[in-house]
C-alpha cells in the first residue's frame, strides 16, 4: 500500500540499514523529503543516493543520537534544508551486552539506555517544537517486542524498550490536541544487522515466532509508514506489534 507524503519532510534515525533504511525508502516513495540520519554517515549517504537514484528526495546526515546537542543540530539542519518537519521515526538502537542483571556491567547498562531510551527523549524534545511549528504531523518511536515481554540476559535492552513505550504514551497524551500523533512499533526479531547470523542463533530465534520465520525490515517499515500517514489519523498513543505471533504465545 502506498501513502501520499507529498510536501512532507521526514527525519529518520538509524536510517543507514535495516528497519530505518526501509522506512526512509518507503517514505521517499510516498513523496516525502527525507533526512537519512545515522552514526555511519557513509552508509547513510548510500541510502540517500539510492533514494535519489529512484526519483526521491533525500539527504544524509551524520548524528550521534546520545548527544542532545547533536540531535538539536540535526533537527535544525532538517528545517533549514527542507523548510520544516512533519514526520519523524526514532529508530536508532543497539542490542547491547548479554548478561544476567546481577552481572550486568554498569557501563553496558548506561550505553544501552543512552542509545535506546535517552536518544528517543532527546529526539522528541527537539522534533516536537519543529513539528508544531510546521503545522503538525506524526512520530513513530521504534520499540521492540521486548517493550512488552521480558528476555533473559538483556536487562538494559528490555528496560529501555519498555521505557520507549511509556514515553510514547505520555507524549502522545500531551500533544494529541495539538495536531501531533505519536505511536510506537514493536518488532519481533527482524533480519537486520543487529541480529546474530550464526545458524544456531537464527534457528533458535525462528522458534520464538509462530509464523516460523524472522521478520523483514520492509514489513516493519510498512506499519511504521502507515502510522505516519493520514490513514492513521485517529491512532495515537498506541503500541503496535510486528512480531509473527511472538507475543500471542
Amino acid at each position: 500500500m502506498s501513502h501520499d507524503f507529498t510536501g512532507k519532510v521526514a527525519f529518520v534515525t538509524g536510517a543507514a540499514s535495516g528497519i530505518g533504511e526501509a522506512v526512509a525508502k518507503q517514505l521517499a516513495q510516498g513523496g516525502a523529503k527525507v533526512v537519512v540520519a545515522d552514526l555511519n554517515k557513509d552508509k547513510a549517504q548510500d541510502v540517500a543516493d539510492a533514494i535519489t537514484k529512484a526519483g526521491g528526495t533525500a539527504v544524509a546526515y551524520g548524528i550521534d543520537v546520545v548527544k542532545p546537542e547533536a540531535v538539536e543540530a540535526a533537527i535544525k539542519f532538517t528545517v533549514d534544508t527542507y523548510g520544516g518537519l512533519h514526520l519523524a521515526v526514532n529508530n536508532a538502537g543497539i542490542g547491547g551486552a548479554a548478561n544476567p542483571t546481577g552481572e550486568y556491567r554498569i557501563e553496558d547498562w548506561q550505553k544501552v539506555i543512552d542509545v535506546n531510551l535517552n536518544s528517543v527523549f532527546y529526539s522528541l524534545r527537539y522534533e516536537l517544537p519543529a513539528i508544531l511549528a510546521s503545522g503538525g504531523g506524526a512520530i513513530v518511536n521504534m520499540a521492540s517486542i521486548l517493550g512488552t515481554n521480558g528476555f533473559a540476559n538483556a536487562p538494559a535492552y528490555v528496560a529501555a524498550k519498555h521505557g520507549v513505550v511509556g514515553l510514547t504514551k505520555t507524549s502522545a497524551i500531551e500533544y494529541a490536541a495539538k495536531g501531533v500523533r505519536i505511536n510506537a512499533v514493536g518488532p519481533g526479531f527482524i533480519q537486520t544487522p543487529l541480529i546474530p547470523h550464526d545458524d544456531a542463533t537464527q534457528k533458535h530465534l525462528v522458534t520464538l515466532h509462530p509464523q516460523g520465520r524472522l521478520g523483514q525490515p520492509e514489513e516493519v517499515a510498512a506499519l511504521t509508514v502507515f502510522l505516519l500517514s493520514e490513514g492513521a489519523s485517529f491512532i495515537t498513543g498506541s503500541y503496535h506489534l510486528v512480531d509473527g505471533g511472538y507475543a500471542a504465545q
